[in-house]
This record gives C-alpha cells, sequence and structure tokens, in this order.
C-alpha cells in the first residue's frame, strides 16, 4: 500500500510543477516561446509515446523492475534538469522524467490487479487520489516555494526529484524480493496487442478516458484565461482553478468504491456528460456572475477521470490483460490530450473569442457520455478478445 501511495503521488509532479514558475525557468536557462511551448506539450506527447512501450518493457523485465526503471528515470530527471543550464538537456531531462511517469501510468493499474487482494479497490481509490493531490501539490507549492528559497525555481523544481526517491526505495525493495515474476514473461495469448482494437470496451474506454484528459487538460490550461477574460482577476482564477482540481481528489477517493458497488454506472455516466456541459455552458452565458458554480461544475464532471483509470482493472480480469488493455487506453487518451489545449489556442486565435471553443468543448461533453454509456456495462475486455 506505501509503494502505491508513494508512486502516485509522484507521477504528477514532473508536469505540473514548472508552470508556475515558467517565466523563471524561460530566464534561468535562456529559453524561447517556442520552445517553451513545445515543453507544455511533452507531458502529453510522452505520456501517449512512451505509454505505448511499457507493456513491452514490462514483458521483458517484469512489472515491478519496470516500475522501478520508470522511477528512477523520474529521480535522475527531474533532480538533473533542476541544476542545468542548457536549453537542451533540461528539454531531455524533461523528457526523461516524463518517459519514466508515462511507464508508472501504465503498469501500476496493472500491478494493482495482479497482487491486490479485493479486486483492487482500495489500492486503486488511493492511486487515483494519489494522482490528483500530487499534481496539486507541486503545482500549488512551486511559486512559493521559489520565493522563499535562495535558489529560485531550480528548489522549486528540483525538490520533487528528492521525494521521488522516497517512492523509489520501496519499490525496488519489492523487485528486490520479487527478483522477477515468471508470469510477467508468458505469452498473452488472451491479450494480443493488435486485438484490443476488436474490443467495443476498450475501445470506448479509451474515447472515455481521452475525452475527459482533453478537457482537463484543457481547463488547466486556459480556463485561468477564460476566467480572466471575462474581467476576474489573476488570483480569483487560479482559486477557481484550485477548487476544480480539490474536487477532482474527492473524485479519486469516491469513484473506485462507487464502481465496485453499483449496478450500473450509466446514471453516473450521463451526469459527467451534463456536468461538463453545464459548466462550459455557464461559462459561455455568464462566466462572471456565478464563476464558483461553472469551476464546481466542471471539477465534478472530472470523476470520470478516476472513474476511466478505476475502470481499467473493473473491466479486466487477467493481469496481463489489465497491463495491455492500461497500455492501449493511455496512450491515446493523453495524445488527445496534449492536441486539446493546442486546438483550443488556435481556434480562440482565429475567432478571437470564447464562444466556438466553448461551444466545442460542450459536444465532448456529449462524446465523453456517450462512451462512458459504453463502457458502463458489466463487460469484461477477456471475454470480448476470447471471442474474436
Amino acid at each position: 500500500m506505501t509503494a502505491v501511495v508513494l508512486i502516485s503521488v509522484n507521477l504528477r509532479p514532473g508536469a505540473s510543477s514548472v508552470g508556475p514558475v515558467l517565466a523563471e525557468v524561460r530566464d534561468g536557462v535562456g529559453m524561447s516561446p517556442a520552445v517553451a511551448g513545445l515543453m507544455t506539450a511533452l507531458p502529453g506527447l510522452c505520456f501517449g509515446a512512451v505509454g505505448l512501450l511499457a507493456v513491452g518493457l514490462a514483458r521483458r523485465l517484469g512489472m515491478t523492475l519496470g516500475i522501478s526503471l520508470g522511477l528512477l528515470a523520474v529521480v535522475v530527471g527531474l533532480a538533473g534538469r533542476a541544476v542545468t543550464g542548457s536549453v537542451a538537456v533540461f528539454l531531455l531531462l524533461t523528457a526523461l522524467a516524463l518517459a519514466g511517469m508515462a511507464v508508472g501510468n501504465v503498469l501500476v493499474p496493472a500491478w494493482i490487479k495482479r497482487h491486490a487482494r479485493d479486486g483492487g479497490v482500495l489500492l486503486m481509490t488511493l492511486y487515483s487520489a494519489g494522482l490528483t493531490a500530487g499534481g496539486a501539490l507541486a503545482a500549488a507549492l512551486a511559486a512559493p516555494v521559489a520565493g522563499l528559497t535562495e535558489g529560485g525555481w531550480r528548489p522549486a523544481i528540483g525538490v520533487w526529484g528528492l521525494v521521488a526517491v522516497g517512492a523509489l526505495v520501496p519499490w525496488v525493495l519489492i523487485a528486490r524480493r520479487e527478483h522477477t515474476d515468471p508470469a510477467d514473461h508468458r505469452a498473452d495469448a488472451i491479450a494480443g496487442a493488435g486485438r484490443l482494437r476488436h474490443s467495443p470496451t476498450a475501445v470506448a474506454l479509451t474515447l472515455l478516458f481521452g475525452v475527459q484528459a482533453m478537457n482537463a487538460y484543457v481547463q488547466f490550461g486556459w480556463l485561468p484565461q477564460i476566467y480572466r477574460d471575462a474581467g476576474l482577476s489573476a488570483t480569483q482564477a487560479g482559486a477557481l482553478v484550485s477548487l476544480l482540481t480539490a474536487l477532482g481528489i474527492v473524485g479519486g477517493l469516491t469513484m473506485p468504491t462507487v464502481i465496485a458497488r453499483s449496478r450500473t454506472l450509466a446514471p453516473w455516466m450521463v451526469t459527467f456528460g451534463v456536468l461538463l456541459v453545464g459548466g462550459y455552458l455557464g461559462l459561455l452565458l455568464a462566466p462572471a456572475t456565478l464563476p464558483w458554480l461553472w469551476a464546481s461544475l466542471l471539477g465534478l464532471s472530472g470523476f470520470a477521470f478516476p472513474t476511466s483509470i478505476a475502470l481499467i482493472t473493473a473491466r479486466s480480469r487477467d493481469p496481463r490483460v489489465t497491463a495491455r488493455l492500461s497500455g492501449f487506453v493511455q496512450p491515446v487518451g493523453y495524445g488527445l490530450a496534449a492536441v486539446g489545449p493546442f486546438a483550443v489556442g488556435l481556434v480562440h486565435e482565429l475567432t478571437g473569442g470564447w464562444t466556438l471553443v466553448l461551444l466545442l468543448l460542450m459536444g465532448s461533453g456529449v462524446v465523453m457520455a456517450l462512451a462512458g454509456l459504453r463502457v458502463s456495462r458489466p463487460t469484461l475486455v477477456d471475454e470480448e478478445l476470447a471471442r474474436t
């Protein structure tokens, strides 16, 4: 349990700690605006691209050792980029850290499925909440730490490399105890990598995860500007994003248990879509009138994230299928997450406003609800693959 909690908290700070001190980072290493823009897209790109390779790594080395190596990459990348003065080295080390996080994103749900005695409900609850809490904590502390320490932005982002060491230690100990798990090396006759696209549940879960992730990254990247353009101060806009994030932690603590105890998830999926549409509709019609309400609606719709993460284990039986499903769902989802904020910025620039952006995002709520309705059926991916 301790190992799962520690790694969950360390799978987001590398991505979320830079934003609040981005201006200082740019000045410190001489980074151009174009390169800074590339760096903000790296999390989605690395989570998608490296996530595709994580299952192959686990097949060769075992899940536990693969996760341990991913954490080692996080430690080296986060600590190293905090001391370099080179833009190229900073980007390479950032990509290394994000690659390590991507390995954890894919393999930890499968590891939980293999080792949990209750089907993974408790550990997935802790894992989902830890993901959100880690990302939120890193973003909230970056600017204050930079202002209080002599090194400025360097200790503010480098401290997370030291925190990751605390997560690495128990995973290395577990890996040494296990040495290697022969089950991880067995050929998986059920879940061939190319056959998951023939599973309707896997495809729908990928769409659910992807649309939700896209909206989350859009909200983190552009919601403050939407509020500021409506007349709110930067402090107010930041507080509203914090409210949205805090609700995500609540979702992580509740949704795995809801999934385990509910006969059907259909009402939840419809509710997520309605909340998402309602939040964007409020931003379209009266963004400054009840700003906390629109942020709350969007935050509650974000319960779809821990739901989709928990469904990776709930909609699979064999841990090897869970690993393949995780490696199928998350890379595509994070690919959408990388494209979403860029597309929003492009549409906003072309139209000069937020109306078309918000209408398109409202449409994504409908897509998310429809995908969620398909996933709400209590069907196992293992069984669908066995029929193909």
